[in-house]
């Protein structure tokens, strides 16, 4: 009978500590995404101070130069305001295509190349001088001879934003991969498992935390290569369209275009912030956020 209780004690013991692990990773998931939003808050503030104080402090003129007021007042309050909406919005659509089409270009093919990287040690020999070729290679030089060779077309912007979101993902990933403990990829080992066996069990999710810092680096990378690629190959959306806006002297609708681009880019970093907080909270991985 007293066996019985013991077991039947040691059960609510343990079902009790559950529960409690389970609030306190609840409690740590909410702070991180309080400090999240805060955070976020704190740099748009941080963005529209440094944009009005340069202007001031480098004396540009109200001619080329236009502060936040400036641009919320031709997006939002001017009469014509809906037209200029319309315009900048519909220009940012097919940038945000763009940009998506390069980012997910350059994750995947850094997330396999990463993979095989930490599976064969030749293949990262072979491929690694690649890799630092095309992030020496300023990408405007490169950009005419991607063009030439796989059009201006989506293949092209799809190659121009891989290029630039590539070399900081696969260093994360590849970092992020090797921090997996020894001592994990041994347990494995000793039970028969090999590579591949140590790469799904033990390499892949202790990455996490510097996959998710690779995704929110691709973020802002994506939309510099689409605004290169709408500039330099397509002439469409918002990179396309800057040059004309500038030589025609229309300095507010520039200014609007680079507002709302940065205002996006800026949203989905901390998107990917939240998501990523929420799920490595979840995996009581909080702590070892990547960078």
């Amino acid at each position: 009978m007293s066996r019985l209780t013991l077991t039947s004690t040691h059960e609510v013991g343990g079902d009790a500590l559950e529960r409690e692990m389970r609030r306190e990773r609840s409690r740590a998931m909410w702070r991180a995404l309080g400090r999240s939003l805060l955070l976020f808050a704190l740099m748009v503030a941080v963005v529209l101070v440094l944009w009005q104080t340069l202007l001031t402090v480098f004396g540009v003129t109200d001619y080329v130069g236009k502060g936040p007021g400036d641009v919320w007042q031709w997006l939002v309050s001017d009469a014509d305001a809906g037209e200029n909406r319309a315009l900048v919005f519909g220009r940012l659509g097919t940038t945000l295509g763009h940009a998506f089409i390069g980012f997910v270009s350059g994750l995947v093919v850094a997330l396999v190349v990463a993979l095989l990287f930490q599976l064969s040690r030749g293949i990262e020999a072979a491929l690694m001088p690649v890799a630092m070729l095309l992030r020496s290679v300023p990408l405007v030089a490169m950009a005419p001879v991607v063009t030439l060779i796989f059009g201006r077309d989506l293949v092209g912007v799809a190659v121009i934003g891989a290029i630039v979101v590539l070399f900081p993902a696969l260093v994360n990933i590849v970092f992020g991969l090797r921090s997996a403990s020894p001592q994990m990829n041994d347990l494995v080992a000793v039970y028969g498992g090999g590579k591949v066996t140590q790469l799904v069990k033990v390499a892949l999710p202790t990455s996490l935390p510097a996959f998710f810092a690779a995704v929110r680096i691709s973020v802002p990378g994506a939309f510099t290569g689409a605004l290169l690629a709408e500039w330099l190959a397509t002439g469409d959306g918002i990179g396309g369209s800057l040059s004309g806006a500038v030589t025609q002297a229309k300095f507010t609708e520039v200014w609007a275009a680079v507002a709302v681009t940065t205002a996006v880019a800026l949203v989905l970093y901390n998107l990917v912030q939240v998501i990523e907080t929420t799920v490595l909270a979840r995996r009581g991985m909080d702590a070892q956020r990547g960078v």
